[in-house]
């Protein structure tokens, strides 16, 4: 389970409890705004923190790498701040498969997802998406959305927004349908397996 553009000092508290009741750890890629406690309390209860991005604003992320490294670095400082250690895990806005960087500097993310491997960092995207980022989201849609993708020969990086109040709704259903089913949860670590996109820029 990963979750993008948290903390919300609602939502993310509530997924947090249902992570710690239901005994799942999961991994949050985390933005520039909301408590600087739900990104402790989210390390402290074993869950990872990755990098997501500072001000999640494509016109300024993707301008150019030089852009794209001072928003992960500004990213970087806040998490490093806050957990006491750096994070090398990172999600790219929009995923590595992103178009709308191309609106901005041609061929960047090509650039990019070789670069930060080349400076230690690993990238996650994901293969099962919540959609619950889309207009007209709901909790069964959410869950429905997970479920049908999950699948058994292979690990599922499963793409969740904490910000959202229909994926806290869908979260423990989620859950108890991946347990009933033989899934194991585990947080993403430098070793884990990149998923990664086709790139198209």
């Amino acid at each position: 389970l990963t979750f993008d553009d948290g903390p919300h000092g609602i939502n993310t508290a509530k997924v947090l409890d249902i992570l710690k009741q239901e005994e799942v750890k999961a991994t949050f890629f985390v933005v520039g705004v909301g408590p600087d406690e739900l990104i402790k309390r989210a390390h402290d209860e074993g869950h990872t923190i990755g990098l997501h991005t500072y001000p999640h604003k494509y016109t300024e992320i993707y301008a150019s790498v030089n852009s794209y490294y001072a928003d992960l670095n500004k990213i970087s400082d806040r998490v490093e701040s806050i957990i006491g250690k750096k994070s090398y895990i990172l999600r790219f806005p929009g995923g590595s498969s992103n178009a709308v960087s191309r609106r901005y500097s041609l061929g960047i993310m090509t650039t990019l997802t070789k670069d930060v491997i080349n400076r230690g960092y690993r990238y996650f995207d994901w293969n099962v998406s919540g959609q619950d980022a889309e207009r007209g989201a709901t909790s069964a849609s959410v869950y429905q959305n997970v479920i049908k993708d999950l699948s058994k020969n292979r690990s599922n990086n499963v793409l969740l927004h904490d910000i959202q109040p229909h994926t806290v709704a869908a979260l423990r259903d989620i859950i108890r349908y991946a347990k009933a089913n033989g899934y194991r949860f585990e947080p993403i670590t430098m070793e884990t397996p990149m998923i990664r996109h086709r790139l198209t820029n």
